[in-house]
């Protein structure tokens, strides 16, 4: 059987990729990518103490569904915008990205 502690530093290096992808990247498709690292991260979590914690409550995996379903709406919403901003500007690199400035 594989230790917690495995899944918690898989979750973390994955949650490290992604923060570090949301950080350093300037175009917003893959600052959206990096974000569903991170919400990956999360469910790897989720799941992995719902396994190893009392089994007959599904907690972990209704919280991870839950997860899924915000994850999907972020990417729907995020790539409608990044569609958009693409139509009108003709650039998805964030820092180019200036209209809400005054």
């Amino acid at each position: 059987m594989i230790p917690l502690s495995w899944y918690l530093i898989l979750a973390a290096g994955l949650f490290s990729i992604g923060l570090f992808g949301v950080l350093v990247r300037r175009n917003a498709v893959a600052i959206l990518l990096g974000v569903e690292l991170m919400l990956n991260a999360v469910n790897i979590n989720l799941v992995s103490f719902w396994r190893y914690g009392d089994v007959l409550k599904m907690t972990g995996q209704v919280f991870a569904i839950i997860v899924f379903a915000v994850a999907a709406a972020e990417v729907a919403v995020g790539l409608a915008l990044v569609i958009s901003v693409y139509r009108s500007r003709n650039t998805v690199i964030a820092d180019e990205l200036d209209m809400m400035k005054w």
